[in-house]
């Protein structure tokens, strides 16, 4: 069997039931950035993002292999839980929040793609910066909404399931963070283009 992007995560997953190890590697291929940007903006520490990172797929690799997993077709979501669910366990053992920077010492907003002209790019930079900042002064309850849905593309439906409260819940964290965003821009008198 050839592995490509065509096949499903529940395909690979079972094939790497099965046996086959390139299966994880490809499942692991197509779902690591976002769980990784996930754990990023959540823990704001690329080291301990990058341990949380691979706690995760240990912990999801191992309960593949102990038939506990249960193919819903939602992998990522799952994925998302699990270092969702490491991040809790870090913040519940620590408190310490350290500001977000990549490997190279860069901030995270230079992982926004960069234009070809070095203005644009130092402008989208500087915007995404503001942005990023405003973001990280939420309340927790916020910010944690705003990150699953813009970084990790879930549905509120999944964040509601992942952070155990409603999807009411979840779309008024949304819109108090809107709120919050809009206001901390007007306050700070931004201009984000």
């Amino acid at each position: 069997m050839q592995f490509t992007d065509h096949l499903t995560d529940a395909e690979l997953i079972l094939a790497y039931q099965q046996g086959n190890e390139n299966a994880l590697s490809v499942l692991i291929t197509r779902h690591k950035d976002k769980v990784y940007t996930t754990l990023y903006m959540l823990v704001k520490d690329k080291y301990l993002a990058e341990d949380l990172f691979q706690d995760t797929f240990l912990k999801i690799v191992k309960t593949i292999k102990e038939g506990r997993y249960c193919e819903q077709g939602k992998f990522l979501q799952w994925a998302v839980r699990v270092a969702r669910n490491l991040c809790m366990d870090h913040f519940r053992r620590t408190k310490v929040q350290v500001p977000v920077t990549l490997p190279d010492g860069q901030d995270i907003s230079a992982i926004f793609g960069q234009s070809d002209l070095v203005a644009d790019a130092i402008e989208r930079r500087q915007v995404h910066e503001s942005v990023r900042k405003l973001v990280e002064g939420l309340p927790y309850e916020q910010r944690e909404v705003i990150v699953l849905r813009m970084y990790s593309d879930l549905s509120f439906k999944e964040i509601s399931e992942l952070t155990g409260v409603s999807i009411n819940t979840a779309l008024g964290r949304m819109r108090y963070a809107l709120i919050n965003l809009r206001r901390l821009i007007a306050d700070k008198q931004l201009v984000l283009r």
